[in-house]
């Protein structure tokens, strides 16, 4: 009898406190972790502050998620898959460098010799304009559109961009159609949320979700292109169709892919598209600024190099013969630090003001020459379209040298020959990359065998004597700023090449 109490006290006693233990744990709420870095001691010293993290940290995570459900269903009904076809000869994508590569499926022939391709687009008005990407639609003689609910219409081909790869199309239609939102792809972070809808393989409203990867990305036209990069999948097929985020707003048009990965796709900023609609509406084409100069940044090395009293601005490599740069004065080696008093940080930061204005426009231009400010006029050019490369020239020459070491450099003389063997003007003078050392820092600038090297700090270069006196002397960590002719764009481009310790 003792033992048989003894043990329904004990088990009472258990359920009682359990029971208390659940009625204290309920008024209770854990202490939140610290960040990762802080110390207990800093916390306790900065309590509103931490306080205000932690309550930001857990209203985000209490906010009801996102449903990529019900922004597809909303949005799909804009997509539509386009049809485009052309006699006669082959239309063909173009032919990108790699890695990316355009979404376009390729044309195929038809029992009567036609070529068709078949790409995406998306309604952005009730009008019936579409968005797409240009290489869906260049030179295609009839554009058929089916909407989602499966009727067909035939495209009026309003106007395109090769620069940006966007076209516009319109369809007219009876009844009204679904168009979708345009949002701010300026507001666009790394690591939101997005989701593109198109036609990859001919799967149509195909639907796929990805994060943004990356924004601005170079591919093409380092001073046009600034194309958002996401692991959302997509496909030949997807070219011309939304990237849309997570309020339900396109941000962005499919363009290109990796060819050498499944999950890298690169979409052209809908502002970008924004930006040009009304000139595609009104002349189906479009005009930008353009002074002939050939730019790039003022960073540190090149500060150093040059004696450059800041960093920052756009400064002028080369000036193209008859531009309005090369009637204005501009020298290679100008500053240019602000545009009609707007200051310049970045090459990319002049293109941009100079392309939003029309052609014929006046623009005063700010610049430092030999440390000194001077304020020219100019009167803008229209910009010429982007020749887009073709992948044969993109081929990189493996070169081995004994001579130049320290800057993997090997140079000669300059004669008749190399003239007429790399395509050089009557009157180049200089010396001629011969060799280029793999993984040496000419390498990394891309320097190539039949560049031909005009200047060394600003010092110029007549013969392979020139070049020696001015490279036996740098050490380790000197920076060269080496004036270049390169044949292959004709152009002139200044590098800065670090010496290499070995």
């Amino acid at each position: 009898m003792t033992r048989r109490f003894l043990v329904v006290t004990v088990s009472l006693a258990a359920t009682v406190a359990f029971l208390i233990g659940l009625v204290v744990a309920g008024t209770l709420r854990p202490a939140p972790g610290l960040p990762v870095g802080m110390d207990s001691a800093a916390a306790i010293g900065e309590a509103p502050a931490y306080a205000a993290l932690a309550h930001e940290i857990t209203s985000s995570a209490l906010s009801p998620a996102v449903s990529f459900a019900d922004i597809a269903e909303r949005l799909n009904p804009a997509v539509v898959s386009i049809d485009a076809s052309s006699r006669g000869v082959a239309r063909v994508a173009p032919q990108l460098p790699e890695p990316p590569g355009p979404l376009f499926r390729q044309p195929e022939r038809d029992r009567n010799g036609q070529k068709r391709g078949a790409g995406t687009g998306f309604i952005i008005d009730a009008a019936g304009f579409i968005l797409t990407n240009h290489h869906v639609v260049d030179g295609a003689d009839r554009i058929m559109v089916q909407v989602a609910d499966g009727r067909t219409f035939r495209a009026e081909y309003i106007g395109s961009d090769p620069d940006t790869d966007i076209a516009l199309i319109r369809v007219e239609s009876t009844v009204a159609l679904p168009f979708a939102t345009l949002g701010d792809s300026d507001s666009l972070r790394v690591g939101e949320w997005v989701i593109a809808i198109g036609n990859p393989l001919a799967y149509e409203h195909t639907v796929t979700v990805g994060v943004v990867s990356f924004i601005g990305r170079k591919l093409f036209d380092t001073s046009l292109d600034r194309y958002i990069q996401t692991d959302a999948a997509i496909n030949f097929g997807n070219s011309g169709g939304p990237l849309i985020n997570a309020r339900g707003e396109v941000i962005g048009i499919t363009s290109a892919i990796s060819s050498r990965a499944s999950n890298i796709g690169f979409a052209v900023p809908i502002n970008q598209a924004s930006a040009i609609l009304p000139q595609l509406r009104e002349t189906g084409r479009v005009s930008r600024g353009f002074i002939g100069v050939m730019l790039r940044n003022v960073d540190a090395d090149l500060q150093r190099a040059l004696g450059l009293p800041s960093a920052g601005g756009a400064l002028v490599q080369d000036v193209a013969p008859g531009s309005p740069g090369a009637r204005a004065g501009l020298r290679s080696y100008d500053v240019i630090v602000a545009v009609d008093g707007s200051s310049i940080e970045s090459d990319t930061a002049l293109i941009e003001i100079i392309a939003a204005r029309p052609p014929g426009s006046a623009a005063t231009v700010h610049l430092l020459r030999d440390g000194r400010p001077i304020e020219v006029t100019l009167k803008l050019a229209e910009r010429p379209q982007r020749n887009r490369p073709d992948s044969n020239d993109t081929d990189r020459p493996q070169p081995t040298s004994r001579r130049g070491p320290l800057l993997g450099l090997s140079v000669r003389q300059l004669d008749g020959r190399s003239n007429v063997r790399f395509g050089l003007p009557d009157g180049t003078r200089g010396v001629v990359v011969s060799r280029v050392e793999p993984l040496s820092t000419a390498f990394d600038a891309d320097i190539q065998r039949g560049h031909v090297l005009l200047e060394i700090d600003r010092q110029p270069i007549v013969n392979l004597e020139d070049y020696r006196r001015l490279t036996d002397d740098a050490r380790p960590g000197d920076v060269l700023a080496m004036y270049f002719y390169r044949p292959e764009i004709n152009q002139r481009a200044l590098e800065t090449l670090t010496i290499d310790e070995r």
